[in-house]
Parts: C-alpha cells; sequence; structure tokens
C-alpha cells in the first residue's frame, strides 16, 4: 500500500512569498487529512540526529543497576530510566525501555504548590557514567523546540489565524518533553511496542533510526511510516485538535516490536502548551469551521483544557508505579 504520509520541505516556509504559502497550505493539508507528515531541510544536522541515536545506544548500553540509579520510581516528577514493561499504554503494557527528561528546573516548595501538576516541575535525572548526556540531550531539546514553534505559527497560518494565535498558552516557555527509547527485538515482530495512541500536546517530532516499527491509522488502515534519512516524523497533538475544534486531527499511532535479533533505537520529542495554560479553541472562518465538528475524546480518558491537569493525568496513567510512590495520598484517576 502506497504510504498517505505526505514529505515537507521546511525550506520553503524561508524561499519566496509564493514557496511560503504553498509549504502553508501543504501543512495545513498534511495536518488535517492524516495528521502526520515527514519534515525534511529543519536545519539539524544528520550529524546531529546520529549523535542522539548513538547517545541513546551508549545509555542502553548500561548495566541493569546503573539504569535503576536514575530509575523513574526515583522521581515525582516522572523523569529517568523506563525498563521493559514499565509504562502502560491503553491500558497494556509496552515493550521499550525509555529515558525520559524535560525542562531542567529546580522543584517548587511545598508552599509553592498549589495544583498537583504543579509537582511536574522539578530536575531531571542524569546517569553520571555518561557526563555528556545532560548538556547534548538539553540542547537538543531547544533546537527541537525552536523548529516546533516555527511549524506551530505556520499551523496557525494555515488555519487562517496570526502567526501568534496560540503565543499566549506558550509565553513562559512551552512543556517539553523528550524520550530515548530502545525497542528490543521479539519472537512476536507485531507484538506491542507501545500500544495504539494519540500523543497529548501540540506536536510530536520523531527521530528513527533505520529500522521500521512506527505505524499511522489512516482510513480504518495501518501505514507503516519508513525511515527517511534526515528527516523527522512530525505529528499533530490532541492540544491542536482541541485549538481547531477538531479541524486538524491527532491521529492514532503505534510501534510494532522488531523481530528477533534486531533493535530499534529512536527518540521522541514532545510540545505542549506551557503548563498553567488553558487551551483555547480558535475562531475559525466559516469555510473552515463547518469541517471542525470537534475534538474525538475517550470517555474514559477526557481530553482537558487545563494543560497541567492534562499532562498529570497521562503521566499517572502511564507510570502507576510512580503514581502509586509518589501520590498515593492524592485522588486516583478512576482509569489509573
Amino acid at each position: 500500500m502506497q504510504s498517505p504520509i505526505p514529505v515537507l520541505s521546511m525550506r520553503k516556509l524561508y524561499l519566496s512569498a509564493s514557496d511560503r504559502q504553498q509549504f502553508i497550505a501543504d501543512l495545513g493539508r498534511a495536518a488535517r487529512d492524516v495528521g502526520f507528515f515527514y519534515l525534511e531541510d529543519h536545519g539539524i544536522s544528520l550529524a546531529e540526529q546520529v549523535k542522539v541515536l548513538d547517545t541513546a545506544k551508549s545509555f542502553f548500553a548500561l548495566s541493569d543497576a546503573e539504569k535503576k540509579q536514575v530509575q523513574m520510581i526515583h522521581s515525582p516528577h516522572f523523569r529517568g530510566y523506563s525498563a521493559n514493561y514499565s509504562e502502560l499504554t491503553a491500558g497494556r503494557r509496552d515493550r521499550r525501555e525509555q529515558f525520559d527528561i524535560m525542562d531542567e528546573l529546580p522543584a517548587l516548595s511545598a508552599s509553592a504548590i498549589h495544583h498537583e501538576w504543579q509537582k511536574l516541575i522539578g530536575p531531571n535525572q542524569w546517569p553520571r557514567q555518561l557526563p555528556a548526556i545532560k548538556s547534548q540531550l538539553l540542547s537538543w531539546q531547544d533546537k527541537l523546540t525552536e523548529v516546533s514553534l516555527q511549524l506551530l505559527a505556520a499551523l496557525c497560518e494555515s488555519l487562517e489565524q496570526p502567526a501568534d494565535a496560540l503565543a499566549e498558552t506558550i509565553s513562559n516557555g512551552p512543556y517539553r518533553h523528550t524520550k530515548l527509547i530502545k525497542y528490543p527485538g521479539s519472537p512476536e515482530a507485531s507484538g506491542q511496542g507501545v500500544g495504539a495512541h494519540k500523543d497529548p500536546g501540540y506536536l510530536t517530532l520523531v527521530l528513527q533510526d533505520e529500522n521500521s516499527g512506527l505505524e499511522v491509522e489512516y482510513e480504518q488502515q495501518w501505514y507503516k511510516v519508513a525511515p527517511r534519512p534526515g528527516a523527522f516524523v512530525v505529528n499533530i497533538g490532541e492540544l491542536l485538535e482541541l485549538a481547531s475544534n477538531g479541524y486538524l486531527k491527532a491521529t492514532n499511532h503505534r510501534v510494532s516490536s522488531p523481530k528477533t535479533g534486531v533493535t530499534r533505537y529512536s527518540s521522541a520529542f514532545f510540545m505542549a502548551a506551557q503548563l498553567n495554560a488553558s487551551v483555547p479553541v480558535l475562531k475559525l472562518p466559516s469555510h473552515l469551521a463547518k469541517h471542525a465538528k470537534g475534538p474525538t475524546s475517550d470517555p474514559g480518558n477526557p481530553l482537558l483544557h487545563n494543560v497541567g491537569e492534562n499532562v498529570m493525568k497521562g503521566r499517572k496513567r502511564s507510570h502507576p508505579d510512580v503514581s502509586a510512590r509518589f501520590y498515593a495520598s492524592e485522588e486516583k484517576c478512576s482509569s489509573c
């Protein structure tokens, strides 16, 4: 089957006025029709991409004891290492190892915390065996933020809104989350690396190695998202579906485990509105608004306008062990 996922060149955004308008139109079409696209010519070199994947390999090559020193169970901020089968997606355990970071910030004092989601703010955990990993991944996160902010502005223009239509939701800096991921081989080559889901933020940028595994649901069929050297795979998150009242599309996707003897490495970057934001519903022109039928929402996992509450809900659902350790006295989500 021919892939429905288009390839966009970000270079067009900075060429002639006609090239720029063509890019914005193509971006809007991809975001509405598929919710996924390849992004090329984004300004991040292939060498930088390879270095991040090499860092992932170095981290996951550490001994189990070394990785457990930075295990997520030690972090109330949901940062650090997760072993195989530690994370849940759609209630099932994922066959993948992960290392999660977010913004490097001090934790808030107890007296400064007025909402549970404020406990997400805090420092990352870093393996002492890899002294360069902190500066490298924080720099990588900054670079992907710049790409994502440019895409977000262009998407607003594709909706015939000002480029800064969502600027208030990121005025203090967007919420950012980066993962290094290892998918080990499995006798069941179609087993769950990560289950079918939609991403909760504005945008996700995925860097893949040479091994396939990522799949996208389109028109009730699943399509492989083949690796494309130098390109990021970009997908629309639920906050953009929410802001556009369902005009833009957050798409179900999943990762199948590679076959035995093959290991797949990737890195995912998620950008959302700042945690204290409430995402507005944009007033679309009538010719677009007539196609906006409202965002889809799972009754068991409702999509909330309040970003902090939405993020905390998702982290608790995905990491019930961390939730049980640090939030046992809090009211638990009914579907955790």
